[in-house]
């Protein structure tokens, strides 16, 4: 089977995971998925494959005979589709020999433009998959999947030499807690790679740091009548805290390595109000900035509007894996290599985000992220291209001969 008729077969199946269920996975769908690629593995040999009681899927590979010794490498992506926008029923548009300009998804009065996004141009002449404009497509990260699937089909039908390979599939990454019950002994790698998005040829190792940050905001209702020096209007409160942020670093206005504020929604009345944000930079001492920022501010409301008025809660999320992959350049000049030889350059650029990778790394699995040549994920414009599918899966393949070559030197 070709990674493309893997991946239309896999974005059929609804995966959204949820936000705040407090259980795992966030949502029983996403089994549909992890049990169907359970029997494609064991169907493929590898007896061991399973998913546990938490929607993790673990399954290995032997090393080829003299290759035991070489270092076990894993491959990871994650089974849910993002909670922002539907993900079923997924209606295809297939385009053949795209022609580089603007294409109308569907009826849904929603257009891939090349203004909005100009990569378009460099997908002239392949094989453009989009949706109707009503779904999301499932690239992300259904794409990594059907790779690591296809990859193993080629490894293990063609016998091509290898170590010891680990594959990991994971529930509710989309929604942030995909590595909190992920078993590092049961994955058992010494290093590992996620397939999770980005173009073809691209090797990220740098990610935000990133927290949740909530504001409460208690007022006092009176009648407005009678109110002088005694109302505190919780909204307009919330309102005043915003203020205080720096209007220029929020996320429209910033790129690269710059950071920002980011709120995520609002709610409130003259009773309560809340402010939900997300914080992000790559610099971990200006990302402690900006949560000292945030506590500055309640510190400054509760001095004005009294004790108690306003209550902040700092979730830390993730941190820049860049300080331990740096720490192990093998996991990174083996992706170059890899790379370089399928016949297309090496693209090194900071996430403006995260993957499972920045857990895994801080827990002790060193973790960069491969990219799976899908674009424009988390809504309706998501694409990829079959040849993209096809190159990723072809970087994967090499990845794993090079370590294998590497470790029977």
């Amino acid at each position: 089977m070709t990674t493309l008729e893997r991946f239309l077969e896999y974005i059929k199946i609804p995966t959204q995971s949820a936000e705040n269920t407090g259980v795992c996975p966030t949502t029983d769908k996403q089994f549909v998925l992890a049990h169907r690629l359970v029997r494609e593995l064991q169907e493929l040999g590898v007896a061991d494959a399973y998913a546990d009681e938490h929607c993790y899927v673990y399954a290995h590979i032997p090393a080829t005979p003299g290759y035991e010794n070489v270092t076990r490498v894993g491959l990871i992506a994650h089974l849910d589709t993002a909670p922002d926008f539907a993900d079923e029923p997924v209606n295809v548009q297939i385009l053949r020999n795209y022609d580089g300009g603007n294409v109308a998804l569907g009826t849904s009065g929603r257009t891939l433009t090349v203004d909005s996004f100009p990569h378009l141009l460099s997908l002239k002449g392949r094989t453009l998959i989009t949706t109707d404009g009503m779904t999301l497509l499932g690239a992300d990260d259904k794409a990594g999947i059907a790779e690591i699937l296809t990859a193993v089909e080629h490894i293990l039908t063609q016998d091509l030499p290898h170590g010891p390979i680990s594959i990991g599939f994971t529930p509710d990454e989309e929604v942030g807690t995909s590595a909190d019950g992920f078993d590092l002994a049961a994955f058992d790698a010494e290093y590992a790679y996620t397939v999770d998005g980005g173009p073809e040829g691209e090797v990220v190792y740098e990610t935000f740091n990133a927290a949740a940050a909530d504001f409460e905001v208690k007022g006092f209702n009176i009648h407005p009548g009678s109110s002088k020096n005694r109302m505190i209007n919780a909204s307009l409160v919330a309102m005043e805290i915003n203020a205080m942020l720096p209007s220029g670093e929020i996320s429209r206005c910033t790129e690269g390595y710059e950071g920002f504020y980011h709120l995520c929604d609002m709610a409130g009345s003259v009773e309560s109000a809340e402010l939900h944000y997300i914080v992000r930079d790559h610099s971990a001492t200006k990302f402690d900035a900006r949560i000292g920022t945030l506590r500055h501010i309640e510190k400054l409301m509760n001095e004005k509007y009294g004790a108690g008025t306003v209550t902040l809660s700092v979730r830390e999320q993730y941190r820049n894996m860049a300080e331990i992959i740096e720490q192990h350049p093998a996991v990174l000049e083996i992706a170059d290599r890899a790379i370089e030889l399928c016949g297309f350059p090496v693209v090194h650029s900071p996430i403006r985000g995260g993957t499972d990778g920045a857990h895994l790394s801080f827990m002790g699995l060193p973790t960069p992220n491969l990219g799976t040549g899908g674009y424009a994920a988390h809504g309706p414009y998501e694409h990829v291209t079959e040849e993209g599918l096809e190159m990723s899966t072809k970087v994967i393949e090499t990845i794993l001969r090079l370590w294998a070559e590497k470790g029977a030197k």
